[in-house]
């Protein structure tokens, strides 16, 4: 469900390093974070752990952290914010891709190798887009960003499925690189091994989540991301359906690229470039 407060065409603009999102959508973390960004046109957040830096505000970039300026990627994310008010000037909408900013260095924390990888699972490296489309919220009401082309087509498969008196909901969209390694850490903090995390997970820069044509559906009453789901009125919905609205089921059992059966992992596999 999308809220009235909410702008639909709201976009989160993405660094390397920082993520630039709209003012409304984060949860305040202290009273004084509370009134800065109730009134926040954006809110900088670092990718890395999720620590918000600094707002937005009409009258200029007010810190939440110390030594603001010392932060990396700072001055991307500023020039970012100054491109974003000159295509809505322009009313341009344009999404390109980011560098695979520091990709050796995170898949070297686990001990892998880009090459090696792709050539053994036969997934590509996949780079971030610049921007994003919000498209709801997922099943725990967190902020859900997709390509715009994707947000588009989820929100025509979802009411497409209402109208069946099917629900679907979202588990998950697009994860940055960093957070993808994020997953691997806490796992691995649980005591996997990362090959048995690579079953289940693609490794950080290959996921086709950073694409944001990826999402993770599920149904409510449904237990998330789990191989149940595939007993649903709501997948058989999907399998009869979901090609008409673009997407494709990317890891049927026995697929070759050494991942578990997913049958909640859908992607576009085609832009959509309408409405």
């Amino acid at each position: 469900m999308r809220t009235a407060c909410i702008p639909l065409r709201a976009t989160l603009l993405n660094t390397a390093d920082i993520e630039l999102w709209p003012g409304g959508l984060l949860q305040a973390r202290s009273n004084g974070h509370a009134r800065l960004l109730a009134r926040a046109q954006r809110v900088l957040r670092r990718k890395r752990d999720g620590q918000y830096l600094a707002v937005a505000l009409a009258e200029g970039l007010q810190p939440l952290i110390p030594n603001l300026s010392r932060e990396p990627g700072l001055a991307i994310a500023k020039r970012t914010l100054a491109q974003d008010a000159a295509r809505h000037r322009n009313g341009l909408e344009r999404v390109a891709t980011l560098p695979l900013h520091r990709m050796q260095v995170r898949l070297e924390t686990l001990g892998l190798d880009a090459d090696r990888y792709a050539a053994r699972s036969g997934l590509a490296l996949i780079p971030e887009p610049t921007q994003l489309r919000f498209a709801g919220f997922d099943r725990w009401r967190r902020a859900l960003w997709l390509d715009p082309g994707a947000a588009r087509a989820w929100g025509r498969m979802q009411n497409a499925a209402l109208e069946d008196g099917i629900v679907l909901d979202a588990i998950s969209g697009y994860r940055s690189h960093d957070y993808q390694l994020g997953i691997f850490e806490r796992k691995l903090a649980r005591g996997l091994t990362v090959e048995q995390i690579l079953a289940v997970n693609a490794a950080p820069g290959f996921s086709e989540h950073h694409s944001g044509l990826a999402l993770d559906i599920g149904t409510p009453g449904e237990p998330p991301a789990e191989e149940s789901f595939e007993t649903t009125s709501a997948f058989a919905w999907l399998q009869a359906n979901a090609a008409a609205h673009g997407f494709r089921l990317s890891y049927p059992r026995d697929n070759p690229h050494g991942i578990v059966y997913e049958p909640w992992h859908w992607c576009l596999a085609r832009r959509d470039s309408a409405g």
